[in-house]
C-alpha cells in the first residue's frame, strides 16, 4: 500500500475492468514463472522500520508533516496516523559484517532524525503500540493528510458498511469499542524484514516463515497496551486485524476470510499465494493503469503487473509474498510482518538474525518440519505466542507442546546460527546477535514483559493508569536509546 494515490470514486465498470485486468497480471506471472525470468544472484535482505513520535511528556506527538519536514531524508516517510513515521533501509546482504552495517546504519540514521525532531520538542520512539493513546488520538483527524490514506478509509468503511468493532480480551481487561475510522490501525507500528528469494525456493521459505512466527512473535511481543488496558502481550495482532476487518458480523459467520490473514494451507508455489488473494479478496482500490503487461512480456520488457501487486498490498498477510521490479529486473520477496517495532535497534537486528537464520535453515531441511505440523498447529502458535508472549507455549514437531523459550534454546537458536553461519555471517556478529535471544529466553524478558512489570510497579505504589503509563512510556524511551538489549533492562 505504498502507492500514492490520489482521491477519487469508483463505478461498477472500473471494479470490472479491475478484475479483468488483474488477472490478466496473474496469468502474466504465471507466464514469468515458466519462463525461469526472476532475478536472483544474492539473497537480499531489506527492512522498514515503523516509528511514534512523542512530546517530552511521553504523549503522542501528531506532527508527522512537520516533523518530516525537519529531518529532509527521503529514507523517512509518512504513515498513516499523524504521530507515525517509517524508516526504509536499502536491501542489502547479511555476509559478512552486513548485520553490524545494518545496525550502524539504521543507529546513524534515527540519531541524526532525532535530534533534528527534539528541535521543536519531538522524539521518537520504536514500540509494537504507544501506551499514551487515548481515544481522542485515533480519530479520522489523526489519519495523516495523505490522499492515498484518506481513499483507503473511505475504501474500507464503504466495503464493510458499518463502523469498525474492537473486541479484545486479554486475560484479565478486556476492551470493546467502535471506530468510524481506520485511525485505531495507525495504533500498530512494526518492523519488516524482506528476503528476496528464488521462485523454486519460494514455497519452502513461505511454509519455514509461517512455522517461525509464533515463536518469533513470543520472543518479539512489544505491544500489551492500548487504551489504557492490559490485553494481548501482542495486542498488535488482533488490533491490527480487527482495525482493517471490512466483514460484518454476517460474513464472518459465513466464514468470509479476514483482510489481515494468516493464511490456510502450506503452498508448493508463489503462484499459490497471489492467486489465493485474487479468489478470495475482492478489489478495495480498483486503480487500472494504462500497460498492457502481456504486451510489455511478448516485447521483451518486463511488466510492472501494477493492478496485481496494489490489491497484493491491500491483502495484509503476516508473511506477504511480493512482486517487484528494480532496475528492469523482476524479483521475488517474502515481506515479514509479524514482529512490533523496538523496544532497541540491537532488539530489531537480533530478532531479524534470528529470523533470517533460522528460515534459512528451515527451508534446507531434507525432511521440512512443516510437513510433520498441520498448519492449524502453527498459526495455533501464532495466536497463542500475540496473547501470552514470551511466556506461550507453542507446538514443534519431536518435542510436542514446550514453552517457547524453551523450543527456542533446544531448536531453533542452533538452526538460526547454521543458517547465519551458512549465509557467511561473521563469527562474532552472529555471537552478539543470537546472544540477544538467547537472554530474552533465559531472563524471561521481552519488550512486553518489561512495560507491564514496570506498570505494575508503579501501580502498586498507588500511582493511577495513565499518570503510570506515562512515566513507563518515558522510562521505555531513555531505555531504548541506550541501544542496551532489552532483558538487560533493570526493573523500574
Amino acid at each position: 500500500m505504498g502507492k500514492d494515490l490520489a482521491s477519487r470514486s469508483f463505478t461498477r465498470e472500473d471494479r470490472q475492468r479491475y478484475r479483468d485486468k488483474v488477472h490478466r497480471c496473474l496469468d502474466v506471472l504465471a507466464e514469468m514463472l515458466h519462463r525461469e525470468l526472476f532475478e536472483f544472484d544474492l539473497p537480499l535482505t531489506g527492512m522498514e522500520v515503523e516509528l511514534n513520535l512523542v512530546d517530552g511528556e511521553g504523549q503522542p506527538a501528531m506532527r508527522n508533516a512537520e516533523v518530516l519536514a525537519r529531518i529532509d531524508n527521503p529514507a523517512f516517510v509518512q504513515e498513516l496516523g499523524r504521530f507515525n513515521l517509517e524508516i526504509n533501509i536499502p536491501p542489502q546482504t547479511l555476509m559478512g559484517d552486513g548485520a553490524a552495517r545494518y545496525e550502524r546504519q539504521v543507529r546513524e540514521q534515527l540519531n541524526t532524525a532525532e535530534e533534528k525532531a527534539q528541535a521543536e520538542g519531538d522524539g521518537m520512539v520504536m514500540i509494537g503500540i504507544l501506551p499514551t493513546l487515548r481515544p481522542e488520538h485515533l480519530t479520522h483527524e489523526a489519519i495523516s493528510a495523505n490522499p492515498r490514506y484518506a481513499l483507503l478509509d473511505e475504501q474500507m468503511l464503504l466495503a464493510r458498511g458499518e463502523d469498525l468493532h474492537i473486541d479484545i480480551r486479554g486475560a484479565t481487561e478486556g476492551l470493546e469499542t467502535h471506530a468510524d475510522s481506520i485511525a485505531p490501525e495507525a495504533a500498530c507500528t512494526s518492523v519488516q524484514f524482506h528476503l528476496q528469494v528464488s521462485p523454486e525456493n519460494f514455497a519452502a521459505s513461505w511454509n519455514a516463515a509461517q512455522c517461525l512466527a509464533g515463536p518469533q512473535l513470543a520472543l518479539g511481543a512489544n505491544s500489551p497496551w492500548f487504551l489504557g488496558h492490559e490485553l494481548w502481550r501482542e495486542t498488535r495482532i488482533a488490533l491490527f486485524t480487527q482495525a482493517t476487518d471490512t466483514r460484518p458480523v454476517e460474513m464472518k459467520a459465513q466464514g468470509v476470510r479476514p483482510r489481515v490473514w494468516f493464511g490456510e494451507r502450506w503452498i508448493t508455489s508463489v503462484f499459490d499465494l497471489f492467486e489465493e488473494n485474487l479468489r478470495y479478496f475482492p478489489a478495495l482500490l480498483p486503480v487500472v493503469e494504462d500497460e498492457d503487461p502481456a504486451a510489455e512480456l511478448a516485447a521483451g520488457r518486463t511488466p510492472s503487473l501494477a493492478e496485481l501487486r496494489l490489491h497484493n498490498g491491500t491483502v495484509w498477510r503476516w508473511n506477504r509474498p511480493v512482486y517487484d521490479v528494480v532496475r528492469g529486473r523482476p524479483h521475488l520477496r517474502i515481506e515479514n510482518r509479524v514482529l512490533p517495532s523496538g523496544p532497541t535497534v540491537v532488539d530489531v537486528l537480533a530478532n531479524g538474525a534470528f529470523y533470517f537464520g533460522a528460515l534459512r535453515a528451515l527451508a534446507l531441511e531434507d525432511r521440512p518440519v512443516w510437513s510433520r505440523m498441520s498448519f492449524g498447529a502453527a498459526e495455533d502458535n501464532f495466536t497463542h505466542a500475540a496473547q501470552r508472549g514470551i511466556d506461550a507455549a507453542t507446538y514443534w514437531p519431536g518435542l510436542g507442546e514446550v514453552p517457547a523459550t524453551e523450543l527456542v534454546l533446544r531448536r531453533l537458536l542452533p538452526l538460526a546460527d547454521e543458517g547465519l553461519k551458512d549465509w557467511g555471517v561473521d563469527d562474532d556478529i552472529r555471537a552478539r546477535l543470537l546472544g540477544v535471544i538467547e537472554g530474552r529466553c533465559t531472563t524471561g524478558q521481552n519488550g512486553a514483559k518489561w512495560q507491564v512489570d514496570a506498570v505494575h510497579t508503579l501501580e502498586a505504589r498507588g500511582i493511577d493508569r495513565w499518570e503510570a503509563l506515562r512515566r513507563m512510556t518515558l522510562e521505555y524511551v531513555e531505555r531504548a536509546h541506550s541501544n542496551e538489549p532489552v532483558h538487560t533492562w533493570e526493573p523500574l
